[in-house]
């Protein structure tokens, strides 16, 4: 499976694929991908989408999600992303797209895939890569939290002046050893419709990152 993650990011966490914890992991998800074939997302190929859309050296701005959408056709590898054709958008990324048009003055595109973002520097990372169809968090607890905690702890360490975006009490304790010495943090209440009117609306996230990026000389993001 550590075959499938971009060289840069493999030579960044090359100790952490060698742990028994990864191991384990890796035959967790051979037995779950050979058992439901069309049931586990995002497709094999797209597990590790976030990294190769966004090598470590060129992250710039770090967006923490839960785990994959569990609705067929939804998930490709990227936090809160969805593949182009999927229609309804998913309500959480409606509800990004509601604040960043706030925020910004801009209209969305027409669909829900945020590559663009990932091709820009911006790292779409779920605390969780894989999910089973239907069942949100049934991939939790078999070693992904443990992975994508070194991945947090690495970019913390080895970069400065990232801006990590906690969308939600989950996402705030996951990053909660985050330096903000060193970097920017954002964090608001989660875009969900459940949470979304208790502080994601009006928290200019879109307008707070770029004047952050202009601010240390980097290339805004194009939302």
């Amino acid at each position: 499976m550590n075959k499938l993650l971009d060289a840069s990011w493999k030579n960044q966490l090359k100790d952490e694929l060698l742990k028994p914890y990864f191991k384990s992991l890796e035959e967790f998800l051979t037995d779950e991908y050979d058992r439901f074939p069309e049931a586990i997302f995002p497709n094999k190929m797209e597990i590790f989408r976030a990294f190769s859309s966004c090598p470590f050296d060129d992250v710039k701005v770090v967006v923490l999600g839960q785990d994959p959408y569990p609705t067929k056709g939804h998930a490709h590898g990227l936090s809160f992303s969805v593949d182009a054709a999927v229609r309804p958008l998913p309500r959480s990324l409606r509800n990004i797209y509601k604040e960043m048009e706030t925020d910004l003055g801009i209209i969305p595109r027409d669909h829900g895939d945020l590559s663009h973002w990932g091709e820009q520097g911006v790292l779409l990372l779920n605390a969780i890569l894989t999910v089973r169809e239907g069942i949100p968090e049934s991939h939790a607890n078999v070693g992904w939290e443990t992975f994508t905690d070194a991945v947090i702890s690495k970019l913390n360490a080895s970069k400065s002046e990232l801006v990590f975006v906690l969308w939600g009490n989950k996402a705030q304790q996951k990053a909660a050893s985050v330096d903000r010495s060193r970097h920017m943090v954002l964090t608001s209440a989660h875009p969900s419709p459940l949470s979304a009117y208790r502080g994601f609306f009006g928290s200019r996230p879109f307008s707070k990152i770029n004047d952050y990026l202009n601010s240390k000389n980097r290339k805004p993001i194009r939302w």
